[in-house]
């Protein structure tokens, strides 16, 4: 039964690089991303990231929480545990096609936050990631893989997204081609999607 039980999670390391990739790819053209270019242009950009990396670690935290929770649960049925992560991420595609665009009212109370560069992101992001799609994800990848390399991939994947996004509008004035990471993102989540169907139909039979 021990022996069961830790083949039932991948190594950190694994889960680690695998939620560092979903979670970037996740991030690109998401609000969030969009309002930390936002926020970039009105604070320091090391600010900016310290109050993202601080929020997205407790929001996954409490995610990786919830899906190692759905995990212990229904260990004795990974094969449809994977099949549904599968569809979860197929449903993931295709929020990702639909787009996500910030407000007119978000992006101004990102120019307006008042009070300490960190603290006003911080809570930003925090509130911003709650129900979000990095948030689902990252509920989804603890579902079967090691709970702490989740948290610190996913954790890492969503920063290194914004820090790009933040990187490349102060050195081109624009933002990230939106079109095509949209698409790229998507086919992405497709090809996740359906390795994990798979795997979960040859556990079930």
């Amino acid at each position: 039964m021990a022996a069961d039980q830790v083949k039932k999670w991948s190594s950190p390391v694994y889960a680690f690089l695998l939620s560092t990739a979903v979670i970037f790819v996740a991030e690109l053209g998401d609000k969030s991303q969009l309002m930390a270019m936002t926020f970039a242009a009105r604070y320091r950009a090391r600010d900016v990231l310290i109050g993202i990396t601080a929020a997205t670690a407790i929001v996954h935290l409490a995610s990786v929480a919830i899906g190692r929770l759905v995990g212990s649960a229904f260990g004795e049925h990974q094969g449809w545990i994977s099949i549904i992560a599968g569809l979860a991420f197929l449903a993931f595609a295709a929020w990702t096609l639909r787009g996500d665009e910030l407000t007119d009212e978000e992006a101004d109370k990102a120019r307006r936050s008042t009070g300490a560069a960190i603290v006003a992101v911080g809570v930003a992001f925090f509130l911003a990631e709650l129900g979000d799609k990095t948030m689902l994800a990252t509920i989804t990848l603890a579902t079967k893989e090691d709970w702490f390399g989740t948290w610190i991939g996913s954790t890492v994947g969503m920063v290194a997204a914004d820090a790009l996004a933040i990187a490349v509008g102060a050195v081109l004035g624009k933002r990230l081609p939106e079109r095509a990471i949209t698409i790229g993102a998507a086919a992405a989540f497709v090809i996740f999607g359906l390795w994990l169907l798979v795997e979960g139909i040859l556990q079930v039979r």
